[in-house]
């Protein structure tokens, strides 16, 4: 889905790659026990080891290493089992050591490949470069003085995975979609929660810009974007202000921009370093991390349907259509509420009352579907209830509304409530008897060749009946009775 981009005096194409940093979901840091809950008093959350006290050495937490493992298995790459941690040498004042600890040469994780479904129905392979496990910083807080900066260090030393894209990426859409594909399998498989409000999930985006056919231009990085929408906008900005200089005769400079969603603009932090500038060397305190192929076999194992075979199956099992299968698979707990509701029913029928009915009450509740008044069960209990024909898919809504608001089963409330379908074909008549003695003009207008006015008669067969009479014994009845 490559965009092309109209310039004053040409087309210009986006090259795009993407470092997205996903905070592990691990009760202790990379190299120190400390916690790593999100919102805690600023420095509660730091050992000696993450304040780079002097003699402290860091231990390496095994859960991080499992995560990022599994990480890689669920992104279709290779698995190194030999890999190195090494020293990142910069100088932050939220980096209390004056390094970072990283992985650049060997990291655990090589070459793979995550799958984009694009607008028109085709998919597309972005390549994954690498993915490596390494230290997060701390964190300046500039607006508590205005003459001074505080340091809080409570994130130093998390567990951060950065996954390193190729630059495969030819639109900010394509961007988006790889980054919501990448977020979706990250909370399959448990091993980031994917809150890019809270930080534990950014992205770093690189964009140059060139003449279709030309070679790479240069590259901007617009660092630490927080949400998927300003991924999207920092995208068609950066590509924007760039073609801007070029076609004025200017050149593209290789820095660091933030973006600020505010403005809508792109401003520069800093020159950009190339990976000398770091000057990475192997962190003598740390062994090199040899993986038995046992244990990344047994991490294979670990795994939960992904979404690209999840969707796979409610195609062919369930015979959704794409669209339908890409929504329900978009969040594990979306798939797995569905299976659970559409497992031996009427698998469209399930589909559209989760997408519209549930979704839509999960909306206006602003809650997620794990915190849903009526699960799966009842939910299936409901449709079990439409296909034996005790109450019609019209009366299902009424008590789907009546289990959201009070937790009770359908059969319960339809019990109570007296709303059970009529299939008395003899009551239904009686109704219908009644109400073409009181409308003549209309039935005689059927008899004379019009029958798409019997949907009249149906709405008020319906109205009289309360909603409850059969919806196919009224259509039969009525064009036997007005069919000439």
């Amino acid at each position: 889905m490559a965009e092309l981009l109209k310039g004053e005096t040409s087309d210009w194409e986006m090259i795009i790659g993407l470092e997205v940093h996903a905070q592990v979901l691990s009760h202790a840091k990379l190299f120190s026990g400390a916690p790593t809950e999100f919102g805690g008093e600023p420095n509660t959350q730091v050992s000696l080891v993450d304040a780079a006290m002097p003699g402290m050495l860091p231990v390496l937490n095994e859960e991080s290493v499992r995560q990022a493992v599994r990480t890689g298995l669920a992104i279709n790459s290779k698995i190194n089992l030999h890999s190195v941690f090494a020293r990142k040498n910069y100088f932050y004042p939220d980096l209390p050591q004056g390094y970072q600890i990283s992985q650049y040469e060997l990291p655990i994780v090589g070459e793979g490949e995550v799958e984009i479904d694009l607008a028109d129905g085709s998919s597309k392979a972005i390549g994954i470069e690498r993915l490596h496990l390494e230290q997060d910083a701390g964190k300046s807080i500039h607006d508590l003085s205005p003459a001074k900066t505080y340091i809080d260090l409570n994130r130093s030393g998390v567990t951060l995975m950065e996954i390193v894209s190729k630059p495969d990426m030819r639109s900010a859409e394509e961007a988006v979609l790889y980054v919501t594909k990448l977020r979706s399998i990250l909370r399959y498989i448990g091993s980031c929660d994917g809150n890019m409000q809270e930080g534990s999930m950014r992205a770093d985006v690189n964009v140059s810009v060139r003449q279709p056919g030309d070679s790479l231009g240069t590259r901007c990085e617009i660092k630490n974007v927080n949400s998927i929408r300003f991924v999207r906008q920092a995208i068609e900005c950066e590509a924007h202000r760039q073609i801007e200089i070029i076609e004025r005769g200017g050149a593209i400079d290789q820095e660091t921009r933030l973006y600020d969603p505010n403005r809508n603009e792109t401003r520069s932090m800093r020159s950009k370093e190339d990976a000398h500038d770091y000057r990475y060397f192997p962190d003598p305190d740390l062994l090199p991390l040899n993986l038995e192929q046992a244990f990344v076999d047994e991490m294979r194992i670990s795994l939960p349907e992904l979404p690209d075979a999840r969707k796979a199956r409610f195609i062919s099992d369930y015979g959704l259509s794409a669209y339908d299968a890409s929504v329900l698979v978009a969040e594990r707990e979306t798939g797995d509420y569905f299976d659970a509701v559409a497992r031996g029913r009427d698998a469209k029928q399930a589909a559209n009352w989760v997408q519209g009915e549930l979704f839509g009450r999960l909306k206006k509740a602003e809650i997620s579907i794990e915190n849903s008044p009526v699960c799966a069960e009842a939910l299936g209990g409901l449709l079990d209830l439409i296909a034996d024909e005790t109450i019609s898919g019209r009366i299902a809504k009424d008590v789907f509304e009546e289990m959201w608001g009070t937790g009770k089963g359908a059969a319960a409330i339809v019990e109570e409530k007296g709303l059970k379908q009529i299939t008395d074909t003899s009551e239904i008549e009686t109704v219908i008897d009644s109400i073409i003695d009181d409308n003549q003009d209309n039935a005689d207008e059927i008899r004379g060749g019009n029958m798409k006015a019997i949907g009249w008669f149906v709405g008020q067969v319906m109205q009289a009946t309360g909603g409850k009479a059969n919806p196919k014994a009224v259509n039969e009845l009525l064009r036997k009775k007005l069919s000439g």
